[in-house]
């Protein structure tokens, strides 16, 4: 037998005007994105902003249902559309902000496991790693280089191969 470990990098800030201009303006795209989110039955709003190799900005919101499985993360409402409308740009940072109606989210809330996998094939896509800061209603940000940091195994293409 043998043991196999994974270690994370993760960058912490106290807030996000410590990031570079263009971190910032991401995490502010993410924050407007959130005002738009439908969350009448969680009071959890997400907003996710991605940044395409070209320059373009996309936005996304969590998008609830009344049947829970069949509402959308901010993460991947926005991926897919870049995917379905920019198709093969790579997707160079990826800002998600957080906040709720009844506590105040202090802490960065990371992505869940299908917007991780959902990454790790836009990575697999854009032949890239990419960045992805995380921030919460406070401004606290957690920030990762490439979705390594937050999936060390993750299912891929190489899965299938036979």
């Amino acid at each position: 037998m043998q043991i196999l470990k994974f270690t994370s990098e993760v960058e912490e800030y106290n807030h996000y005007n410590e990031l570079l201009e263009e971190e910032q303006l991401l995490v502010k795209a993410a924050i407007k994105a959130a005002d738009n989110a439908y969350a009448p039955y969680s009071g959890f709003s997400v907003g996710a902003a991605l940044l395409l190799q070209d320059g373009t900005v996309v936005t996304g919101s969590n998008q609830e249902n009344v049947a829970y499985p069949s509402g959308l993360c901010a993460e991947r409402t926005a991926m897919f559309w870049a995917g379905a409308n920019h198709p093969q740009k790579a997707i160079v940072t990826l800002a998600i902000f957080a906040k709720s109606e009844d506590f105040e989210v202090v802490d960065p809330v990371y992505p869940c496991g299908s917007c991780r996998q959902v990454m790790s094939e836009y990575e697999r896509i854009g032949k890239q790693p990419m960045r992805i800061i995380m921030t919460a209603a406070t401004g606290k940000v957690h920030a990762v280089n490439g979705l390594i940091n937050i999936l060390p195994v993750a299912f891929d293409a190489d899965n299938l191969k036979r």
